[in-house]
């Protein structure tokens, strides 16, 4: 691996006291990474105090928000300081794993890509075996995804994305909550000069109960999300 370092991570976080620091040094452990930005999204569990009195190496840049705005508020805040040439998002809790970044990140430095999704459903890699309903929720909305935008996506709402910059500099995000996920995936399909490709990852997912908060009620927003941005610029 080219040791220059290329890559900014966004992580947004909201009450997740007992993994952001552990999250935060995994990512550090990567010798390409250029800076982390992590926005603290008005966390209410003591995330925001532990912050604030650890002491990080100076790739580390802390936003705070003053009150929880959601996660599309928080990756519009970390987007607009990125200053590296590839960005990826990271969740702040231990559900992804940062060293599947070492293979996303090959294609978009070969050249061939320009987005890159990790992708749990494509098989190769350990996965969680649990919530079923979730991952049925999930298979609905991609299967919606690739019909809509014409496009082969097996994991539209995964949380690995990676982009170079060029691409996010071209999408407005507005939403504030997850239905980030959709909007942004919808306006990368949307416009076809993007060459997306996906990355098999593996999943150590939550259960709700160990701190998960997506859920199925955010299934609605996803399905409005989606077929909201098929017909609008």
């Amino acid at each position: 691996m080219n040791t220059q370092k290329m890559l900014s991570v966004v992580i947004p976080a909201y009450n997740e006291k007992e993994t952001v620091l552990r999250i935060i040094e995994k990512v550090l452990k990567l010798d390409f990474v250029a800076e982390i930005i992590l926005v603290d999204d008005g966390s209410t569990d003591g995330t925001r105090e532990l912050l604030e009195q650890a002491t990080f190496d100076d790739r580390v840049k802390l936003f705070f928000h003053d009150r929880n705005r959601g996660k599309g508020a928080a990756l519009r805040t970390g987007f607009g300081h990125v200053t590296a040439e590839i960005v990826a998002i990271q969740d702040a809790d231990l559900e992804y794993d940062p060293n599947e970044f070492i293979e996303m990140i090959q294609p978009i430095r070969e050249g061939v890509a320009d987005v890159v999704y990790g992708s749990r459903l494509s098989g190769g890699k350990p996965q969680r075996v649990h919530l079923f309903w979730h991952r049925m929720g999930n298979g609905f909305l991609t299967f919606l995804t690739d019909l809509l935008y014409n496009t082969t996506l097996s994991d539209m709402e995964t949380c690995y994305k990676m982009f170079r910059k060029e691409v996010l500099e071209t999408i407005r995000i507005e939403s504030d909550d997850f239905s980030v996920e959709p909007e942004l995936t919808a306006k990368i399909c949307k416009n076809k000069r993007w060459r997306v490709y996906e990355i098999p990852i593996s999943y150590y997912g939550r259960s709700y109960a160990e701190g998960k908060k997506i859920s199925w009620r955010h299934g609605f927003s996803a399905l409005w999300t989606l077929l909201k941005y098929r017909f609008k610029d």
